[in-house]
């Protein structure tokens, strides 16, 4: 045992040159060691012999927390707080516990090959993350470091970029970056076929070819997979724009539809729960959820408001599409903490009234959306009037 005021845990960022590429605060931590966690990579890379072990899978960071109190290292690639091991571990720790010997990562390895600014560059790690994720990245000339899970996964992402349209794209295969093993090979997504592929490995992209997706509110309804339920794009920036996304806050979607307003509320780093009584459109929104990697960040409730409400994370905002009615609101704004906006959306006039009576009582803003598209009209052509929509938003 040691003196309580000192960490027990160690954090070791480790390279693929192993023993060699440690300093000197690495390297006693790492021989003071009882317990040595890591890959089974890691630890032949140490050379801990019998101290080592190896993660639990699935992953679980309890057996290291179980040995509080016990000298131990744990080993992690490069900077163990960059898509790591560190940020798991220090969620269930106090500063005092623990202290960290972070090496280079790979993101800043491949980017020292290639020449590229890495704060240019969007880094993304794909080993338990959908492929997904990274589609609101690619745009022309946008650069992508990925880590991957092994070579299988290489020619996955090859596959699924030129799929989507980015087959052009520049493509370079990192492997064993810093140690002996190291290899680096260029080719194109579309022209990818090597065979040889092995872990650690991470691929760079310079992304050509499709438009990519805007940044702006109120994608394409031809983005979502929809049976008609869906907030059309102009109505759905609108909506947005009352909402005010912010990263890490999370949005109650009420009736969600589509869920189209949870996916673009997520696309914005939020978090939301798509509340959906119909099966098939339930379906739909896990579908866009998948189309666009957000499967972390939203989680779809199959059932009825009120009820279905139960158990959810408090919100920082709540939106209803449909179903809004004076008991609903009593009871959203019982569970709502001060400060919660709230959106609703109508289109029937009972629901008009009642948006219009609880604005005159609650303040907030009322809007009327009126919107129309030109369509052919014989041989010439004429506006086809879309049905209003009246849009309450206040702050409760």
């Amino acid at each position: 045992m040691f003196e309580v005021s000192e960490p027990w845990l160690s954090i070791i960022g480790l390279g693929e040159d192993g023993l060699a590429g440690l300093g000197d605060a690495s390297r006693l931590a790492l021989s003071a060691a009882e317990i040595v966690f890591g890959a089974p990579r890691h630890l032949a890379l140490a050379d801990v012999g019998t101290r080592g072990r190896a993660w639990p899978l699935p992953f679980d960071v309890a057996p290291v927390l179980a040995l509080r109190g016990q000298r131990v290292v744990v080993l992690a690639s490069g900077d163990p707080f960059w898509f790591g091991v560190g940020g798991s571990l220090s969620a269930h720790l106090s500063p005092a516990e623990w202290q960290v010997f972070p090496a280079p990562s790979t993101f800043s390895l491949a980017a020292a090959r290639l020449g590229w600014r890495l704060e240019d560059t969007a880094c993304f790690g794909l080993h338990a993350t959908p492929l997904a994720s990274t589609r609101r990245a690619l745009h022309p000339g946008q650069r992508l470091i990925c880590l991957l899970r092994d070579g299988p996964a290489v020619g996955e992402f090859a596959r699924w970029l030129t799929e989507h349209g980015f087959g052009a794209s520049d493509w370079w295969v990192l492997e064993a970056l810093g140690g002996p093993r190291e290899r680096l090979r260029q080719t194109t997504a579309a022209g990818f076929d090597f065979a040889d592929v092995a872990a650690p490995v991470a691929v760079a992209v310079q992304v050509a070819g499709a438009g990519g997706l805007p940044r702006s509110s109120g994608l394409p309804d031809t983005h979502f997979a929809h049976d008609g339920q869906i907030t059309k794009s102009p109505v759905r920036a609108l909506t947005l724009a009352a909402l005010a996304p912010r990263p890490g806050l999370h949005l109650w979607d009420v009736g969600a539809g589509s869920g189209s307003i949870s996916v673009e509320w997520c696309l914005a780093g939020g978090y939301a729960s798509a509340i959906e009584q119909h099966a098939e459109r339930v379906a739909n929104i896990r579908c866009n959820g998948a189309s666009f990697g957000l499967e972390k960040s939203l989680h779809v409730v199959e059932g009825l408001a009120p009820d279905a409400l139960a158990g959810l994370a408090p919100p920082a905002a709540i939106f209803v599409g449909g179903g809004f009615n004076a008991a609903l609101f009593e009871v959203l704004q019982a569970v709502a903490a001060p400060g919660c906006r709230l959106v609703v959306n109508a289109v029937t006039l009972e629901t008009e009234s009642l948006l219009a009576a609880l604005h005159a009582s609650h303040g907030g803003e009322l809007l009327r959306i009126e919107l129309a598209h030109a369509a052919p009209l014989g041989r010439m052509r004429g506006w086809v009037p879309a049905r209003p929509v009246v849009q309450w938003s206040v702050v409760l």
